[in-house]
């Protein structure tokens, strides 16, 4: 839904004025504008004029079904108007919150296929998730449904689905409102219209634009499927692909058809959320409408950030891979159109993260699924990484990796899609080790993605190193901790909220707590600037000199308890020669770490090499070969 109803965004609009119904709703729809009817009068749905209708019985509620009522509500359907009182809801100093919104031209699919059921769920969610960004409980709804001719079943499947909906979403049905409009609405068809008023604190008011600061966390919440929005471009898509809405779906579950798959009700996400966001964990709510990813998140956050999304990190259900795929659709015009598996997103401290998912996933599927950066002068607000691949899999979240082809269709044995690991690299300085990692990672026929960057020192160059790769980066300042274990366990959960798989020390100079290594155990590799066992420690080239070794060199080993006593991946020799400084000794050593970082990475990524129960390497047969 388009903004609008703020005051100041509609031309011509006094503060406090109601604009009415969105534009793109027909002239038909608002009162008095129906040749022959007076103001007030509603053929065919108020008590008593329908044939059939008993009085006091409204169409679209089942007998015995209470419309809803909420503490504070006040209402009998039939009555000129509803009321809500604040105090008896809980509220002592409220802002009230509306919305209004419709369902599009989904209305045109659930008239094409008979099935009307889903579309009050769709009404209620749209308002309601919308009343949510701004942190309001919804507190009431009113709906208007206008028709060419009135069809009793019709009627009672769309507003009866209202009623359930309302009770859903935790707010009372307060009215109803409907027009026959027979020179307006042709033989069967009906619109729809909802209307959501909410209430919050003054104090807990959404987004908190002041404290949305750089490094904050997104948590994506799952939609159901494509929800309410972009459907005049769904059958666009399904007109050039020859498909009927009672034909066998091409994605959805075995069984489905077009229509029961595209018909899925929109998400209701307030009794889900609001605990959530009442906790004051939450910055903001960006509810994914239309406009899709790119138009909705920058809605809630300060101008002076963006925002930086990889789609790898969440599900992405398959009717969006079939509408890529089919309609030729550019990444684009998926982020703009969908909400591509995205019903809502939160942002967060990382801090909070954890606390805050845990919370969502014990009802919902959701993932950390991006974070906030600066914004680049001329740069865009939203950033997509990995839609394309994420789109050609059709996958569960991981790091898939599939080819794409130049005009945006996907090739290769999907059958048997090759997962890439998930890395994080944590260092404490300049970076050449890192650099060295990432360059490996960029490479086609890797078998590492590294998700995050994580410095234990604030401004240092690997962090820059990482910012121009599009790597996203963490600084956990071990100066600002109490203990190491507490410096630990922040680390720890860094790396839990990227989903990293396997952790690369490149110039770490931490030494990690027992504890951490052995959750990590078999996923943590250092390198060393000596060939173990030989020289552990500091100043390990000092040594090596001052012990006239003839050879020295670098190892890449998994990390054990003891310092620099884990099982050994990779190790390249370099000789000493009569001439070497402690400095040019270091440089030689420095351009082999550079060689053996990245191929012990590979093994370990791969699966080639793995730490087995004994503490020793394990190597697959094809590795050893």
């Amino acid at each position: 839904m388009e903004p609008g109803l703020e005051a100041g965004l509609e031309p011509g609009l006094e503060p406090g004025m109601e604009p009415g119904l969105e534009p793109g709703l027909e002239p038909g729809l608002e009162p008095g504008l129906e040749p022959g009817l007076e103001p007030g009068h509603e053929p065919g749905l108020e008590p008593g004029l329908e044939p059939g209708l008993e009085p006091g019985h409204e169409p679209g509620l089942e007998p015995g079904l209470e419309p809803g009522l909420e503490p504070g509500c006040n209402a009998e359907l039939g009555g000129f108007a509803g009321l809500f009182d604040l105090k008896a809801a809980g509220f002592t100093d409220p802002i009230l919150v509306t919305g209004t919104d419709g369902v599009g031209t989904k209305l045109k699919v659930a008239q094409a296929c008979g099935q009307h059921g889903g579309l009050g769920q769709d009404l209620v969610a749209m308002c309601v998730n919308d009343v949510l960004a701004q942190g309001a409980e919804p507190l009431f709804f009113l709906d208007y449904f206008s028709c060419g001719s009135l069809d009793v079943d019709v009627a009672a499947a769309v507003v009866g689905g209202v009623a359930k909906a309302c009770q859903t979403a935790g707010c009372a049905l307060l009215g109803e409102d409907g027009r026959l409009l027979p020179s307006a609405r042709p033989g069967g068809e009906y619109d729809l219209a909802g209307f959501c008023v909410g209430a919050v604190e003054r104090g807990a008011m959404l987004p908190r634009l002041g404290d949305i600061a750089e490094g904050d966390l997104l948590i994506g919440v799952a939609s159901s499927g494509v929800h309410s929005n972009g459907f005049s471009l769904v059958r666009k898509v399904l007109e050039r692909a020859d498909l009927r809405y009672s034909s066998p779906a091409p994605f959805g579950a075995p069984g489905q058809t077009v229509g029961e798959v595209l018909l899925t009700p929109t998400k209701i996400y307030s009794r889900l959320l609001l605990p959530v966001l009442r906790s004051g964990a939450v910055k903001a709510y960006a509810h994914i409408t239309g406009g899709g990813l790119l138009e909705n998140i920058p809605r809630v956050l300060p101008h002076e950030l963006a925002v930086d999304l990889d789609a790898s990190r969440w599900s992405i259900p398959p009717v969006f891979s079939w509408l890529q795929k089919e309609g030729g659709l550019s990444e684009e015009e998926m982020a703009r159109t969908f909400n591509c598996g995205l019903g809502a997103v939160l942002v967060v401290a990382p801090p909070d993260a954890q606390r805050v998912l845990r919370q969502v996933q014990a009802h919902e599927d959701a993932w950390i699924v991006g974070s906030l950066a600066h914004k680049q002068q001329g740069a865009e607000p939203v950033v997509v990484r990995n839609l394309k691949h994420g789109l050609c899999s059709g996958s569960a979240p991981g790091a898939v990796e599939l080819e794409v082809q130049q005009n945006g269709s996907c090739h290769g044995d999907s059958s048997t899609p090759r997962k890439r690991t998930r890395v994080a690299v944590l260092i404490s300085g300049t970076g050449t080790n890192l650099q060295a990692l990432i360059e490996q990672a960029r490479r086609p026929s890797s078998s590492a993605e590294i998700v995050v960057v994580i410095s234990n020192r604030p401004g240092v160059q690997g962090l820059k190193r990482a910012a121009l790769a599009a790597i996203q980066t963490r600084v956990v300042d071990h100066k600002l901790y109490g203990s190491r274990a507490e410096f630990d366990g922040t680390i720890d959960r860094v790396l839990e909220e990227f989903g990293v798989e396997m952790v690369c020390l490149a110039g770490f100079m931490r030494i990690l707590t027992g504890t951490f290594v052995k959750k990590w155990n078999g996923k943590l590799l250092n390198i060393h600037p000596s060939l173990l066992p030989s020289f552990k420690g500091v100043n390990a080239q000092k040594q090596a000199l001052q012990a006239g070794a003839r050879i020295s060199g670098c190892t890449v080993h998994f990390v054990a308890e003891e310092v620099d006593a884990g099982a050994i991946v990779v190790q390249e020799a370099v000789p000493v020669l009569v001439s070497d400084t402690e400095e040019s000794l270091s440089d030689r050593i420095r351009e082999a770490e550079h060689q053996a970082f990245p191929a012990a990475m590979e093994l370990v990524a791969s699966g080639a090499v793995r730490l087995g129960p004994d503490g020793r390497i394990v190597w697959t047969s094809t590795a050893q070969s």
